[in-house]
């Protein structure tokens, strides 16, 4: 149930279910990304045992914030890890929250949606907004190399589902948080910053934590990122078209299968990654924090690659004879024969009217 909130007319139907991730029970204490309606949230749990039969022995809280816009959410991360230790030991002493909202408030859209003053936020098209935002995960090591890490060369197979703005689910048992910070990485994949491009295309969107009370929302939606920590999920296939467990990515869909196979330039591009990084972290100087300058090279590298793809592909169709080869392929750092059904792909959902010329193997 919600116990408080300021304002005290805002709709918050499902937010208590937003704020605390299904299996949270298991977990001493735990931070959510979420979105509810035009805004997004950030929440952190916490779960104290007492001697309390009304409570079964344990009393668990979320504290949390909305905001037009997820990527200065972290900000008040310490901000909301004390209050929902306090709310534990001292319940109902609201003065703290008071004053944090006299402080910070804002105009939020109203229920239709309407901004009553300014324009929300969400993953906008313009470079400035996404190629730096601001969001650091809550251990030194940074957001994008704990990414990299996990998913290893996996992430060059969410990279082109992410490009091809796919419904991507991630499943994890709680705790939550880290998986948030997935999502956000998944969305930083499919950067593109040419201008002109893709006007009609569905943005890729963090969702971040969805639950059951979500799937009516989902049903709607064409493109996403987000996760759960409910596996009756997986079964919903309508719902997703890629589904993440744990380092597993698979997918439902048939004409997509041939996109989880790691092939030799997704192997290259590994490589060249990794050798960036090394030597990002040459350059630093002994135990300096260079968490952050990751994170520009992570969205940097994936960005330019994209851009790269997509001028490509816009000369060729502005030529005369929009013929897409072999040589196209490698020049874009695709392979020919293994991305073949990932450029296809590519050339309807983006609309780029080019002619694929790689149907014969031996022409590799």
């Amino acid at each position: 149930m919600v116990e408080w909130c300021l304002p005290q007319d805002i709709d918050l139907e499902g937010v208590e279910f937003k704020s605390m991730a299904s299996g949270s029970h298991k977990i001493q204490s735990d931070f959510i990304y979420f979105r509810k309606g035009l805004c997004f949230g950030l929440a952190c749990f916490a779960n104290m045992p007492v001697e309390s039969e009304l409570e079964r022995g344990a009393r668990m809280k979320s504290v949390g914030i909305l905001s037009p816009s997820y990527t200065l959410l972290y900000r008040y991360m310490h901000f909301l890890e004390n209050q929902v230790r306090h709310q534990l030991e001292m319940p109902g002493h609201y003065s703290h929250l008071e004053a944090f909202y006299d402080d910070k408030k804002g105009v939020l859209p109203d229920s239709k949606g309407t901004p009553t003053s300014q324009q929300p936020v969400h993953w906008l098209p313009s470079i400035h907004r996404y190629m730096y935002p601001e969001m650091k995960i809550t251990h030194p090591a940074g957001c994008m190399s704990q990414f990299i890490k996990f998913f290893g060369e996996q992430i060059l197979v969410l990279w082109k589902f992410a490009l091809l703005r796919k419904r991507i689910l991630i499943f994890s048992p709680p705790p939550v948080g880290v998986v948030c910070y997935r999502v956000y990485c998944c969305c930083c994949l499919a950067n593109v910053s040419l201008p002109g491009l893709g006007g009609t295309v569905p943005e890729s969107k963090p969702f971040f934590y969805v639950n059951v009370a979500d799937i009516e929302m989902l049903e709607t939606e064409v493109s996403y990122v987000a996760c759960t920590t409910e596996k009756i999920f997986e079964e919903k296939r309508d719902l997703y078209d890629v589904y993440v467990d744990n380092q597993n990515v698979k997918t439902h869909h048939e004409h997509l299968q041939p996109l989880l196979k790691i092939n030799n330039a997704d192997k290259e591009k590994y490589r060249r990654l990794n050798d960036q990084r090394q030597m990002l972290m040459y350059s630093q100087e002994v135990g300096e924090d260079c968490s952050s300058c990751e994170e520009d090279l992570f969205i940097l590298f994936f960005m330019e690659q994209n851009n790269r793809i997509f001028q490509t592909l816009m000369e060729v169709s502005a030529s005369q004879d929009k013929t897409l080869t072999a040589d196209h392929a490698r020049g874009m750092g695709l392979d020919p024969q293994g991305d073949r059904s990932f450029l296809m792909d590519l050339l309807e959902v983006y609309g780029i009217d080019v002619m694929l010329v790689i149907d014969n193997p031996c022409c590799t």
